[in-house]
């Protein structure tokens, strides 16, 4: 049952990305928008779905509010480390156009995006997986309806992002689909190893997160200030962080 709830909210990210076979590939105005509106959206869940969640299981796992700091910290600067060097030491070479072509630092960045978008997914199917382990079919269900209702808006994140550099909306679509078919993976994890996965989640889960914020800060934020369109950028930030932010707190 874990699994298959943890697969159902992944199918939430297909779901999201349905939308970028609704419009035409964007403008540069426009991709500065939507990359943006997607950054507030994982600044949201970064703190909403993954560091306070973090947290209170690290509280429940140790009973004590300092340890469960302590590990979500490491969790953070581990998490935001390891894309560093991913990024830094590891040979950037995409499918379809390889290196070719004027954009390959934007492509780049767009890739750690989604690189940290399915380290995120990982620890929420883990989470529901766990949920179910634990004998409690409400919350189970609960964790995997509020997580699937999450994962729209980062679906369609995911697929407008590789939209925005050129790639064609049924690829973007497809990509984006694969991202949230890391959940049934976290699903299974969590609920066939409880005892590993509830103490390894604080951990994970501020991992995920740090990776979230490098990637924010490091990439997303200066690519989308470099055009020109820093006010859109800036309000496009702060509509997509509402919106998950809604969505974490009232479903999740």
């Amino acid at each position: 049952m874990g699994f298959g709830a943890s697969l159902a909210a992944g199918m939430g990210t297909a779901l999201g990305a349905i939308g970028v076979l609704l419009f035409k590939r964007p403008t540069a105005r426009m991709s500065d928008g939507l990359l943006s509106a997607a950054a507030g959206v994982m600044l949201a869940a970064t703190f909403f779905s993954l560091l306070q969640p973090a947290i209170e299981y690290g509280e429940a796992q140790y009973d004590s509010r300092l340890i469960a700091v302590g590990l979500v910290v490491a969790g953070v600067i581990g998490g935001a480390l390891g894309l560093f060097l991913i990024h830094r030491f590891v040979p950037h070479e995409h499918f379809i156009i390889g290196r070719q072509g004027p954009d390959n630092k934007a492509m780049e960045r767009i890739w750690l995006f989604v690189l940290a978008i399915t380290l995120h997914n990982f620890p929420e199917g883990m989470a529901v997986g766990v949920g179910f382990a634990g004998g409690d079919l409400g919350k189970g269900l609960s964790l995997a309806i509020g997580i699937g209702l999450q994962n729209i808006p980062e679906g369609l994140a995911v697929a407008a992002a590789l939209s925005a550099i050129g790639y064609a909306r049924s690829q973007a679509f497809w990509v984006a689909c694969l991202t949230g078919l890391v959940e049934p993976v976290g699903g299974a994890f969590g609920a066939s190893a409880t005892w590993l996965a509830a103490a390894a989640m604080p951990w994970i889960l501020g991992m995920a997160a740090g990776a979230m914020l490098f990637v924010i800060s490091d990439e997303i934020i200066p690519e989308t200030h470099r055009g020109g369109h820093q006010e859109l950028a800036t309000f496009s930030l702060l509509g997509g962080f509402c919106v998950m932010m809604v969505l974490d707190t009232v479903f999740g």
